[in-house]
């Protein structure tokens, strides 16, 4: 009985770029949902002054790493909290939830995609 290693020798080694190519495309997918949960969050956010709406930022995203790529979307306005969640004598007024709801399901999308695509070649 003879065994030839050389198909898992190619294996391993396609193996070994699957962490650099899901990392990159990790990337891409973290910044893009990011940008458009800002986007959508500026549109959803009501309106007065333009302070709430102008406050919502995604995160500085050149130094995204490709090892655990991440990213935030915040409302830096002192009331964004208020807002989003309500007082006692105020209704909420959700932008930042619903924003990021959006999106989840074409982000969930594209990660799986990018592990089909890293695995798959």
């Amino acid at each position: 009985m003879s065994f030839d290693a050389s198909e898992l020798r190619s294996l391993a080694a396609d193996l070994g770029t699957v962490p650099k190519i899901a990392g990159q495309l990790a990337k891409v997918a973290v910044k893009k949902t990011a940008k458009d949960i800002e986007a959508t969050a500026k549109t959803l956010s009501p309106v007065d002054t333009g302070n709430l709406r102008s406050s919502v930022k995604a995160s500085d995203l050149r130094g995204v790493s490709q090892d655990s790529p991440s990213a935030e979307v915040r409302a830096s306005a002192n009331y964004a909290t208020y807002v989003e969640l309500g007082t006692s004598r105020m209704a909420a007024q959700p932008f930042m939830g619903p924003a990021a709801d959006k999106h989840m399901p074409a982000f969930e999308q594209a990660m799986a995609q990018l592990a089909a695509k890293a695995i798959g070649g």
